[in-house]
């Protein structure tokens, strides 16, 4: 989803100068390949990892880095976004993934990222997606912008004291038993809070519920 549909640049106007970055060379060849025959978009080079991103976007000033969020060792998508909104001439940052869950898209906006889209998107719209990005304007696949507009018109309800206390302690890399311990309460009953802190904060893991919780500030 766009503000207004893109399709493409007039000829008076330059070219989306694109960096790619994924973990997938394979995945980067068949985006170049695909790129290639979009009109107005130019791509000035690919990254496997996100470090290399963030050096290649210093050193080429790309308008966009097409970022994807999971990048193996090394730093991820997210992080690298942030590197990236750092740097003295920053791009806008398009996330291209496959994944959509609550964690990721919250995690990525946060960062600052432009657009959100999925690869499972056609061709046409992704050309759109990047020319919208590329102008500051926000692109977010559709199931992505339903998920966002669904949250916003209804909200999660906040964490209890008790779940805040079990969220502080799982931020500390401590099993449920070490949290059943630390707080005076039973395992079943760690459990049963983490089971709603997770529904809250939209998480099937413990590590997306603290990266979440960072994000959000929940743990300050």
């Amino acid at each position: 989803m766009t503000d207004t549909p893109v399709t493409g640049s007039s000829p008076d106007e330059s070219p989306v100068r694109l960096l790619l970055c994924d973990d997938h060379a394979v995945v980067r060849a068949g985006l170049r390949a695909l790129l290639a025959s979009a009109a107005g978009i130019e791509v000035s080079g690919e990254a496997g990892s996100g470090e290399e991103a963030v050096a290649l976007a210093a050193k080429l000033r790309p308008d966009l880095v097409l970022m994807d969020l999971q990048l193996g060792p090394g730093i991820d998508g997210v992080e690298a976004t942030r590197r990236l909104l750092a740097l003295p001439a920053p791009p806008r940052v398009l996330v291209l993934t496959t994944y959509d869950t609550d964690a990721d898209v919250t995690r990525a906006v946060h960062a600052g990222a432009t657009g959100y889209l999925l690869k499972a998107e056609r061709p046409e719209e992704l050309f759109a997606a990047i020319h919208a990005a590329a102008r500051g304007r926000t692109a977010l696949s559709p199931p992505v912008a339903r998920r966002v507009l669904a949250h916003l018109r209804a909200p999660r309800p906040g964490l209890t004291p008790r779940e805040r206390d079990i969220l502080a302690q799982l931020s500390q890399g401590l099993g449920n038993r070490d949290i059943a311990r630390a707080l005076h309460i039973s395992e079943a009953t760690v459990k049963t809070h983490l089971g709603r802190v997770y529904q809250k904060l939209g998480v099937d893991t413990r590590a997306g519920a603290v990266a979440v919780a960072k994000e959000q500030r929940l743990l300050e």
